[in-house]
């Protein structure tokens, strides 16, 4: 076990089968040791970084009626929304007054919503705003481009001459159809979303590539997952990290269990072990809460995400973790690493030094 593990963090490829091995039988810790090497190797001396951004949901109306999700609302809802421009912008005012460099808008999948309201939306912003827009997950992109009669290409090639810089991976859950049959049957297939992402990255569109804990998935699942993101990346190279979240079982229909976090650092340091060609891989304080982010940096993490001036969607299940600067930069101190501030495109904008 500790040859594998060190065979591994000195970069030879893991294969799926050395994968389960080291789930089922690793010890955590030396688990964490190991892709906590990788991170040192891939970047080496550098901060941990974190970015600060807002999350704005155009609109809670959604057809697509995940079973994991709180957020989402039926058209006619009392509490159902779409956001006039003025409150869009407002919206993007108050993070560039807080230091955000970047907004990700994201929503439900409109029936009414085509892809003149997007390009309208992103040319408003790109004309105000020096803001870096990356939004819309690849089941967004999909809806957009079937309402408007447009192939995925064709939408993308639209929406990024319209202002779109690049796409968050939201909407990829776990990319097997037998659980997205259960649990967002109305949601794109995996080989969808996947193809989504590799026109984005074909015509110059950086992307992240998420993952969700704890919707009932087995270890086989989660193996495809991390096998179809790495095939990708080794035909495309688009992908800058990988997120991995925990599903959030208050206020939706599917009633799961929540993941611990034990299971989730131990994927997590799999996920750094096995991803041996993206360069950056998220911890998720936002669904784990700030201790195990602060964890996650020991078990291959060199990012903690956002400090989330806005989220609703895990909030609307009931878990409403904050963060403040201070905070953030206090949290990866106490870890024994260095603060840094970054962009979109992960490059450096302020480190933070004790003096």
């Amino acid at each position: 076990m500790n040859a594998l593990l060190a065979e591994v963090a000195a970069g030879r490829r893991m294969s799926e089968e050395e994968l389960a091995r080291l789930y089922r039988e690793a010890d955590l810790l030396e688990l964490g040791q190991a892709a906590n090497r990788v991170r040192e190797r891939l970047h080496p001396g550098r901060p941990v970084t974190f970015i600060i951004d807002r999350n704005i949901n155009y609109t809670n109306i959604c057809s697509c009626r995940c079973r994991f999700c709180a957020f989402y609302r039926e058209e006619g809802a009392d509490d159902a929304y779409v956001l006039s421009e003025r409150e869009l912008h407002t919206k993007i005012e108050e993070a560039l007054a807080l230091g955000a460099t970047q907004v990700m808008i994201q929503g439900g999948l409109h029936p009414a919503l085509d892809i003149t309201w997007f390009e309208a939306m992103f040319r408003g912003i790109k004309q105000r705003y020096p803001v870096t827009v990356h939004s819309l997950t690849a089941p967004e992109v999909a809806h957009i481009a079937r309402l408007s009669g447009l192939t995925t290409r064709q939408a993308l090639e639209r929406l990024a001459a319209a202002g779109l810089d690049s796409l968050p991976g939201g909407g990829a859950e776990i990319l097997h159809d037998e659980v997205r049959g259960r649990v967002s049957p109305a949601k794109l297939a995996s080989q969808e979303w996947l193809r989504v992402m590799e026109e984005a990255h074909s015509l110059g569109l950086p992307t992240t590539a998420t993952m969700v804990l704890g919707l009932g998935e087995g270890l086989e699942h989660r193996i495809a997952h991390l096998r179809a993101i790495r095939a990708l990346q080794d035909r495309s190279g688009g992908f800058r990290a990988f997120i991995m979240w925990t599903y959030q079982p208050g206020n939706n229909e599917l009633r799961g269990a929540p993941v611990s976090s034990a299971q989730y650092l131990r994927m997590l340091a799999l996920a750094r072990l096995y991803l041996d060609n993206v360069p950056h891989v998220q911890g998720s304080w936002v669904t784990q809460g700030p201790q195990v982010g602060q964890l996650s940096l020991w078990f291959g993490a060199d990012d903690l995400g956002s400090i989330m001036i806005e989220e609703n969607v895990v909030r609307a299940a009931g878990v409403a973790y904050r963060m403040s600067l201070e905070e953030m930069v206090g949290l990866i101190r106490a870890a024994g690493k260095v603060p840094a501030q970054r962009d979109t495109a992960y490059r450096l904008l302020r480190v933070f030094t004790e003096d």
